[in-house]
């Protein structure tokens, strides 16, 4: 009896520390990113395995990451467009039952409107295969989901208003960041890390009870690993589809005080990968917006330069809503942006444009707020 009783208590703590401090190891989505070279690192690391490494793991830290635009055909065959987020986190510490929290937003764009809805939950029965199985992912928060293997994915979820279940197919292999999918930082921490950086879309939103048939495409990250939290940074991540069936992935880390430490950028091809220095990319902020729930001031806009041999890309990333900020203290005990952006600009010697998402952390500790 004591013993059960200590466990509670031991649960009790965990959830406690999650919902004040913040998610164990994250501040918030994909970019939990340790600070990387610029060359592929030579670790001593099994490499990552399809479909084996889709599954979960038994790291410190682990999520899948989905973000997206769909379209749907209404009444009279006007376009209704929206973007959306899901992401599934998994925590494990000592030996406490997994730890799980979810973020489920819509950015209605049509409408005007951002809707966001947050979970969490310890699952004491939780059977983690370390990597070998596969049967693919299979995650979920009550009946928030995630299912698929070999890039055949399928994502449930709904909060008021918005119900989501769609399809997704990969239409180019994993991406595997810093060339083989493995970035250390400074301190020896290790993560895996890769991308679906172009998935096709479809399936059924019903949005304010109506059932519309959407179409669209979707970018998936999945990370894991034994890596804590960054000590107080921030970091602008960017995720970018291009109309020229390219794709790239960036971010900016800061420290503590708000100066950029580290940057990342790599390019996908229509049939080729390349990690690009960091000092190719300038990224330029245009504009701000200021929360009126959390008062965090936010960039909102860019203008990212790119200038190597390799590729040479300018270009302008506008919100499609400015106000797309999920206050999600009851699951992950924090807040931060991460919306769906448009894109024009030009890229290796052609006009492109596109659409993708962007991902804001730390600015709600007061980084250049």
């Amino acid at each position: 009896m004591k013993k059960m009783n200590l466990s509670i208590l031991a649960l009790f703590a965990l959830v406690i520390l999650l919902s004040s401090c913040g998610f164990p190891g994250i501040v918030s989505t994909s970019a939990q990113l340790p600070l990387v070279s610029s060359t592929p690192t030579t670790v001593s690391l099994p490499p990552i395995r399809f479909p084996q490494d889709e599954a979960a793991h038994r790291d410190l830290t682990e999520w899948w990451y989905y973000t997206g635009h769909m379209d749907a055909v209404m009444p009279g065959g006007k376009l209704h467009h929206y973007g959306f987020e899901l992401v599934f986190f998994q925590a494990l510490r000592s030996d406490l039952p997994p730890f799980y929290a979810a973020h489920f937003a819509i950015s209605d764009i049509t409408r005007g409107e951002f809707h966001f809805d947050q979970r969490r939950q310890i699952e004491a029965g939780a059977v983690i295969p370390h990597g070998t199985s596969t049967s693919g992912i299979a995650v979920h928060t009550g009946d928030w989901s995630i299912k698929g293997v070999n890039g055949l994915d399928h994502l449930a979820a709904s909060m008021t208003d918005y119900t989501l279940h769609i399809d997704l197919h990969g239409l180019k292999p994993p991406t595997l960041h810093n060339g083989n999918g493995i970035i250390t930082d400074k301190l020896g921490d290790f993560s895996y890390y890769y991308s679906r950086t172009r998935m096709a879309l479809s399936g059924i939103l019903i949005d304010h009870n109506q059932v519309l048939q959407v179409t669209g495409e979707a970018w998936m990250d999945h990370q894991w690993g034994n890596f804590l939290t960054l000590g107080g940074a921030g970091w602008d991540w960017f995720s970018i589809q291009l109309n020229d069936t390219t794709e790239m992935m960036l971010y900016l880390i800061r420290d503590a005080t708000g100066r950029t430490t580290s940057a990342y950028i790599d390019y996908i091809g229509p049939q080729s990968y390349v990690l690009l220095p960091a000092s190719a990319l300038e990224v330029t902020v245009l504009d701000h917006w200021r929360s009126p729930v959390t008062g965090t001031n936010y960039p909102s806009g860019w203008r990212l330069e790119i200038n190597d041999p390799q590729l040479r890309a300018s270009l302008t990333l506008v919100p499609e809503l400015r106000d797309q900020e999920l206050v999600v203290y009851q699951s992950t005990g924090n807040s931060y942006w991460e919306g769906a952006v448009s894109i024009q600009g030009q890229s290796a010697g052609r006009s492109v444009e596109g659409e993708g998402y962007v991902e804001l952390t730390g600015y709600a500790r007061g980084l250049n707020g």
